[in-house]
């Protein structure tokens, strides 16, 4: 069952790997740099944020952008203004 967020929206409940993939990626330009931050490959990155994107699409909060995911991960907690 999924966590409540803010405002009772449903919050997927990710991973503390996918938050930092998604952190990492929202701070750099490119999935390639987020990679390069982390270690991973390109591939590995892409494949977090699909099922990131894919929890959301779960509890009914579609992020099918960047823009969306980092609303989505201030909505819920996983980041703040202040992190930025």
């Amino acid at each position: 069952m999924p966590r409540l967020a803010v405002a009772g929206r449903a919050r997927p409940a990710l991973s503390t790997r996918e938050v930092e993939v998604l952190l990492a990626w929202m701070a750099s330009e490119s999935k390639e740099d987020a990679a390069h931050r982390l270690f991973i490959s390109q591939s590995t990155v892409s494949t977090h944020i699909s099922r990131i994107r894919a929890k959301y699409a779960a509890v009914g909060r579609s992020a099918p952008t960047k823009a969306h995911l980092l609303a989505r991960a201030l909505q819920d907690g996983y980041t703040s203004l202040e992190e930025w």
